[in-house]
């Protein structure tokens, strides 16, 4: 195929007062490939829970500070129009369409890279937090590391899965689950939790229970949900007795084998471990905001005499990548998104801030 030509100049979507909801459309330069860099022509792009909180500066987690001028994203997607140098060997060529992740580079030499661990990578390099991300036309990506998107999947909906989809592909495999079991889905409308859903039920053959808010009923049950549980039917003061109650009475009345957290939430933290039964599996994935708070019900007793397990699920690595792009092209996974173009970027995170997305949403970037 032959090279596409490349402008000098680009669009792109920049946090231009970090700590604040607030993105600015800008022009920037093109950017050249370096030593074993693929320079790729992005068309879409989908918005995470994860730019919120680069964004916000809401994250205790991350070392420092965002800054101004920014480009967030990390589920990009697009084609390859220029090669670095280096890149002879990759398999990538120019006219292949490919994705960027949050981790956009990863060592693959380290000690968590060799055990397939790319989200501990001592070297990684995050895409849209201190390296240029998705949120714009062109960007670079290492040939080695890049994710091929099938043909017969759209790129729009394949945005979404280079985040949402494969965290949860990851964190499904982590919970230990198997066909059959009872699996909690908290936070099941949101952007991952949806996915979470449609994988465990459709994918995994899991009995799914998915908990949210009300309004996200009809989502999460058309996604495979075998119960759903409104959290705004339970009292908020009672530790979460009542919740977990009728949450182990629909899994058998001895609780679910497994329970993933795709929310934020604290309070959602706080009631996981008690809808566990013996044995089962607490999932952390969604990244609570402020100040972090334990998970109170973790106590010591319950966790050695249940033999409960909690244990965490950043990312995926390349294989939970390709296999998740597999899982969409067979529509075993279908993302619920609507496209928005650049400038209304604020907008969507003012609605992200609200709680009011239902999935996701993907940035049109032409």
């Amino acid at each position: 195929m032959a090279a596409p030509e490349i402008p000098k100049k680009q669009k792109a979507v920049i946090y231009d007062q970090p700590g604040t909801i607030s993105t600015k459309v800008v022009e920037l330069d093109v950017p050249e490939p370096g030593m074993g860099e693929v320079l790729i022509n992005l068309t879409h792009s989908g918005v995470c829970h994860s730019d919120f909180g680069v964004m916000t500066n809401s994250w205790s987690i991350l070392p420092f500070p965002t800054q101004p001028g920014q480009v967030g994203g990390h589920e990009g997607v697009g084609r390859v129009v220029k090669l670095g140098p280096g890149t002879e060997r990759s398999g990538v060529k120019v006219g292949d369409r490919v994705g960027v992740k949050w981790v956009s580079s990863a060592c693959g030499n380290c000690l968590p890279c060799q055990a397939g661990s790319d989200g501990l990578c001592f070297d990684q390099k995050i895409s849209g937090y201190y390296t240029p991300g998705t949120f714009q036309q062109y960007v670079l990506g290492p040939a080695n590391y890049v994710t091929p998107i099938p043909d017969n999947l759209p790129s729009d909906e394949a945005a979404p899965m280079l985040c949402a989809g494969v965290t949860v592909h990851a964190a499904l495999k982590r919970s230990r689950a198997r066909p059959g079991d009872w699996i909690v889905i908290s936070g099941a409308g949101g952007g991952l939790g949806h996915l979470a859903v449609q994988l465990a039920s459709r994918g995994m053959g899991l009995r799914v229970i998915g908990v949210d808010h009300g309004s996200k009923a009809e989502l999460v049950k058309a996604s495979g949900a075998e119960h759903f549980v409104d959290v705004t039917q339970f009292p908020t003061d009672d530790k979460g007795a009542a919740i977990s109650a009728h949450v182990k009475s629909l899994a058998g009345g001895l609780g679910a084998h497994a329970v993933v957290v795709c929310t934020a939430s604290n309070a959602a933290y706080a009631q996981s471990v008690q809808f566990l039964r013996f044995n089962g599996t607490v999932v952390c994935v969604g990244i609570p905001e402020g100040d972090p708070q334990p998970i109170a019900t973790a106590f010591p007793g319950n966790i050695l005499f249940q033999h409960y397990t909690i244990t965490g699920s950043a990312v995926g690595n390349r294989t939970d990548a390709i296999e998740t792009m597999d899982f969409a092209a067979r529509g075993i996974i279908k993302s619920h998104f609507r496209t928005e173009k650049m400038e209304a970027l604020t907008s969507v995170f003012e609605q992200m801030r609200k709680g009011e997305l239902q999935g996701r949403v993907v940035l049109d970037l032409s």
